[in-house]
């Protein structure tokens, strides 16, 4: 493997991307960060533009990116409901284009690519926890489709230009994953419930609140990400990246309460469709093949993630 220097993160001023170009420009790599600025802000890497290893271009993944690079990470896609719903042709195009696009970019350069796939390729499943094995069950018309299917297509097309072109390739499957710089207005339910019970808001649960997830913190899912990257050829993926502690949507909102001392009050709202009832990764190929697992716990990074987004809100009144 060529000496690594110089690496392309899109969507590297988003929520997961920005923590990702801070650990990159840490380890010492030069770093491009490309970001349309769809749901990424300049304010997440604002900290970084006067590092000389850091360069921030504004561009859509949909169309062709002529640079030399020797590593990619394509993390370009809006990822909260919210989001990918408002423009859902575009969440496809994001995801199958842009792939295509990046994909041909690591042909012409010989670069390593990692594609920031999501559990939401799992659909609403019958098999608990998933593993990677599981082939998931997923509406291919529904409202969710332009994001589930756009991202099972991007592994599809990471998968064949593999066997077709021999190219190097990792495939991550990001499962429910929070911490600072989530964007306040994305309808995820951590940033959801911080932002209502630091208002003092009625804090939403969507059906009877029993339906599960789990949280990983960003900074251990980044560590994922590039533990990915750097793992050695044969390492391809899917790979879970996610944590296992599972919990009720309830339990979120109560230990948010808890922390936050809010006095607001708990209410129920009809279940959206093909909601996902439960959420729990697999990850014992990530401890496998890359030695990783989660290490911060929920309630230490909820802390952090209420300091994050109790200084935004002061900022913003």
């Amino acid at each position: 493997m060529h000496l690594v220097n110089r690496v392309l993160v899109t969507g590297g001023a988003g929520f997961i991307g920005s923590h990702l170009c801070e650990k990159l420009i840490a380890r010492n790599y030069e770093v491009l960060c490309v970001d349309n600025f769809f749901t990424g802000a300049r304010a997440n890497v604002a900290h970084l533009l006067d590092d000389k290893r850091f360069e921030l271009l504004r561009h859509d993944v949909t169309f062709p990116l002529f640079v030399e690079v020797d590593q990619i990470y394509n993390l370009a896609c809006p990822a909260s409901p919210v989001h990918y719903q408002f423009d859902p042709v575009q969440t496809t195009k994001t995801s199958v284009h842009g792939a295509i696009n990046m994909l041909g970019l690591a042909k012409r350069t010989r670069a390593r690519i990692l594609q920031a796939s999501t559990s939401e390729v799992y659909g609403d499943p019958s098999v608990h926890p998933q593993e990677e094995s599981y082939w998931g069950n997923v509406n291919p018309i529904g409202p969710r489709s332009c994001y589930d299917e756009g991202k099972r297509c991007a592994e599809t097309l990471f998968f064949d230009y593999h066997r077709q072109h021999n190219l190097d390739i990792k495939v991550a499957r990001i499962f429910n994953t929070y911490g600072p710089r989530m964007h306040p207005n994305d309808g995820r339910v951590v940033s959801n419930f911080i932002v209502q019970a630091l208002r003092g808001e009625d804090i939403t649960l969507y059906g009877d609140g029993e339906q599960t997830r789990s949280f990983c913190y960003v900074d251990d899912l980044v560590d994922g990400l590039i533990g990915l990257m750097e793992s050695g050829d044969g390492v391809t993926g899917p790979i879970n990246l996610g944590n296992p502690g599972e919990f009720s949507i309830r339990e979120l909102a109560e230990q948010v309460l808890d922390l936050t001392g809010s006095g607001s009050k708990l209410i129920h709202k009809p279940l959206p469709q093909d909601d996902p009832k439960q959420r729990q990764p697999n990850i014992a190929r990530a401890k496998a093949q890359l030695n990783w697992g989660p290490t911060v716990e929920l309630r230490e990074g909820l802390a952090k993630t209420i300091t994050y987004f109790d200084d935004l809100l002061k900022r913003s009144s």
